[in-house]
């Protein structure tokens, strides 16, 4: 029973839990992305090396080894593009009226390096993985970027969640390519699919031969039915929101974007300049930690406030 039970929480946790610390991270000031990013490059490097020793670990800690790692390599690409470090050559919002295939090929201009880097990073997965028994890794970012991708077309096409409020500003512009419409002809394909996919998971971990094919089978079972719900927060009248609300505190108060600047045509993400004052090279984790403080500080108040009343 461990291999199923146990496998479904720690799945639970940590889709929720590193999607909350991610947004977290994103609504610091933009003078510490480079630290974040800095501290997620590692992470990565450290998550394809543990991906590459368990590949023919077929236990069950193999398992969650593999399944951990390949969910932080997609936690890193997902902090390249919410921090603007990999989203695409477009950063300017789709003027009204433009439609169509014109439309299209616009909002693929504004996510095509993240989309690229998906799909970099898919391959080394599966490269270092090729002909191994572990393949949980490989298995675990496949299901987060298939679904992930239908949700961004959900979106697209238009669905009346738009979950605007995970986007940070120097992204806003993306919102042009929105739309908001009660429901729209991908989404009950895309929810059937993945739900008769999640069934035949399922029946595979009871019908397993070991236990290690019983816990791998249920990590992806238990995150694509994680994503499955994601989908149906699209359409039904509840935000799923307040599951992150911890996660969103510190895009309150969160510093003015310069959307003239934010829309480079190279898409990539400005440093601070190196003369800058507030970040001081030879003092980046203090000035990191001092932000983190600042933030929390500034919720501590808030709550006080409320709590006086």
């Amino acid at each position: 029973m461990a291999q199923y039970v146990g496998p479904v929480l720690f799945a639970l946790f940590l889709w929720w839990f590193s999607t909350g610390l991610i947004l977290w991270l994103d609504g610091l000031p933009r003078r510490t992305y480079r630290w974040s990013m800095l501290g997620a490059s590692v992470i990565l490097v450290v998550s394809l090396l543990a991906l590459f020793t368990t590949r023919a670990d077929e236990t069950i800690s193999g398992a969650y080894i593999a399944f951990t790692s390949g969910l932080l390599v997609w936690g890193f690409n997902e902090i390249a593009f919410l921090m603007g470090y990999a989203t695409g050559p477009r950063t300017d919002p789709c003027r009204p009226g433009c439609k169509g295939w014109r439309h299209v090929g616009h909002a693929v201009g504004t996510i095509l390096y993240h989309e690229l880097a998906i799909i970099a990073s898919a391959a080394v997965i599966a490269a270092i993985t090729w002909d191994a028994p572990n393949q949980v890794g490989l298995w675990t970012f496949l299901v987060l970027w298939v679904m992930r991708l239908s949700s961004k077309l959900n979106v697209f096409l238009g669905v009346p969640n738009l979950t605007e409020e995970f986007l940070p500003d120097h992204l806003a512009y993306m919102k042009s390519f929105f739309r908001k419409r009660p429901m729209n002809g991908l989404f009950p394909i895309a929810v059937t699919a993945a739900t008769a996919l999640a069934a035949l998971i399922v029946y595979a971990a009871a019908t397993a031969a070991t236990p290690f094919e019983a816990a791998s089978y249920t990590f992806i079972a238990a995150l694509l039915a994680l994503a499955i719900v994601e989908h149906w927060f699209l359409v039904l009248p509840i935000s799923i929101v307040p599951l992150w609300r911890w996660g969103l505190r510190t895009h309150v108060d969160a510093e003015p974007v310069d959307l003239a600047r934010g829309s480079q045509t190279s898409g990539e993400h400005e440093p601070p300049a190196e003369d800058d004052p507030r970040t001081p090279e030879n003092h980046w984790f203090s000035e990191w930690f001092e932000a983190c403080h600042a933030r929390l500080r500034s919720h501590e108040e808030r709550v006080r406030a409320e709590f006086s009343r």
